[in-house]
């Protein structure tokens, strides 16, 4: 199969790609990125393969001359983020890499988690809003956060096991001129906001009370992972008629982004026909989502 017309792929590095995390053997990477290459007519392979932040710099310097580049998911995305010779500016306003793009200068970072959160509510019809919520302070939040002043957001309020671990969000949102408050989890009233983005871990438990005080004022409802489901979060939005989506959304998007990245070294130059690459990669993830249960996770 040939690459698709008028597709200018980068000529440096080879054909080989993986996915590297822990845990690992959850991540729909692998298949959602062959339907793009095959779309494309891209004789590249993608694989996973379980990778702690002790042994990454090492594997990494391993790497030869054959391998084009990298999906990060957790626990590695600060290590790439120090591994990165140069990184987008999603990279740099989050601190995570989840996408390497390998070369002979040294490997290029980019956040491809921010775009594919913008992106995937844009799917539920959220293109602006001017408050939000986030659920939760981890490494996720900050990805949201972003997302979230891209969408014209100006409040931000993040709702924290603990508080205290929210003040880098704090100061990310001063950077991007946005108020950012912090609140406890606790079953109070809170103000009407269109959209809530909850970074909980999926086996997270939450009181009732708690849960469906958020639900009452929380617009729609991402929930970042997908393995869990339903959350109980998703499960209090249910019980108050609001909707709710999973992380598959972010996954769908944020791979699209690594696939221009690796093929164009933009995240932001779409692929030719791309309409057609991202149905076919929608299709792989439906596709196993029938079939999968198993841990969750996100932005792999």
């Amino acid at each position: 199969m040939l690459p698709a017309p008028g597709l200018r792929v980068l000529i440096p590095r080879g054909d080989r790609l993986a996915v590297w995390g822990d845990p690992i053997s959850h991540s729909r990477s692998p298949q959602i990125h062959a339907a793009a290459y095959r779309t494309l007519g891209f004789d590249w392979s993608y694989g996973r393969a379980q990778m702690g932040e002790a042994g990454f710099a090492d594997a990494l310097a391993r790497l030869d001359a054959s391998w084009r580049g990298l999906s990060l998911t957790m626990p590695l995305k600060t290590v790439a983020f120090a591994a990165a010779a140069d990184r987008d500016r999603h990279a740099e306003l989050t601190g995570a890499v989840n996408t390497l793009l390998l070369g002979p200068d040294g490997p290029r970072g980019f956040n491809t988690d921010v775009g594919g959160i913008v992106r995937a509510l844009g799917d539920s019809g959220i293109t602006e809003t001017p408050a939000a919520r986030i659920v939760g302070a981890g490494a996720t939040a900050t990805s949201a956060l972003v997302a979230l002043s891209e969408l014209g957001a100006e409040n931000v309020d993040v709702v924290a096991r603990r508080p205290e671990a929210a003040a880098s969000l704090v100061a990310l949102g001063r950077m991007l001129d946005l108020d950012v408050t912090v609140s406890p989890l606790a079953a109070e009233p809170r103000a009407d906001v269109a959209v809530t983005i909850a970074t909980l871990p999926g086996d997270a438990v939450l009181d009732g009370p708690v849960a469906d005080a958020l639900a009452a004022s929380g617009g729609l409802l991402m929930d970042v992972v997908y393995g869990h489901w339903p959350t109980t979060l998703s499960s209090a939005w249910e019980r108050a008629g609001s909707p709710a989506v999973s992380g598959l959304g972010m996954l769908l998007h944020q791979a699209l982004l690594q696939v221009r990245v690796f093929a164009t070294g933009d995240p932001a130059a779409a692929l030719p026909d791309e309409s057609r690459v991202l149905a076919e990669m929608r299709r792989a993830l439906g596709e196993q989502s029938r079939d999968v249960t198993g841990d969750g996770g996100v932005g792999d």
